[in-house]
């Protein structure tokens, strides 16, 4: 991957407009998030207007650890990046000043961007997309709300489990008591003898 200019894509809490991108510029910085978008399962949009740069740091390592991909766009280009994908129903949303999560896994950007709202009152929740569809505020929050891959297969295998477990005590215990039965049996012959 090409290093862009400070603060295109990876981020910077510096006013957008005080950075100026060339033609080629530009269109690398399409192609890439084009490519995100083309992975991606789910875009969500958080307003991160007053953020200190530690808190911002904070949220890309955690976002980055669950495979969030995290950035500040220009708008404009944003738009031109998700149009003809998924995410083009959020289009007209992408105004002000907007960092941008695209996950593969469906529930890890609203995930790492609604957990770190809660705890940082500057970071505000604008929306987002998903399955072709756009999400307001609540939709984002309810689509966090969805356990994970891992936590959802940990459960289904619990379930799975359970029968058998279930039925390993049954027989476990019908086998305690035929072998106290058995033994009854030798006991209650030599006392009669």
């Amino acid at each position: 991957m090409k290093a862009l200019p400070w603060g295109v894509l990876r981020g910077s809490i510096e006013k957008e407009s005080t950075l100026s991108l060339n033609r080629s510029e530009k269109e690398a910085v399409i192609a890439e998030v084009t490519g995100l978008a083309a992975k991606a399962q789910t875009l969500v949009m958080a307003e991160y207007r007053g953020i200190t740069v530690a808190d911002m740091t904070r949220l890309r390592n955690n976002a980055r650890a669950q495979g969030v991909s995290l950035s500040v766009l220009k708008n404009t280009l944003a738009r031109r990046a998700v149009a003809g994908s998924a995410f083009e129903a959020v289009g007209d949303q992408m105004t002000g000043p907007l960092i941008y999560g695209f996950s593969e896994d469906a529930v890890a950007a609203a995930k790492v961007v609604a957990d770190f709202a809660k705890t940082n009152d500057k970071l505000v929740i604008r929306g987002g997309a998903f399955g072709g569809k756009a999400l307001d505020v609540e939709g984002v929050k309810q689509l966090a709300s969805i356990p994970s891959k891992e936590v959802l297969l940990a459960q289904l295998c619990g379930l799975l489990m359970s029968p058998i477990s279930r039925t390993a005590v049954v027989l476990g215990a019908l086998a305690a008591k035929k072998g106290e039965g058995a033994a009854e049996e030798p006991a209650a012959e030599a006392a009669a003898a």
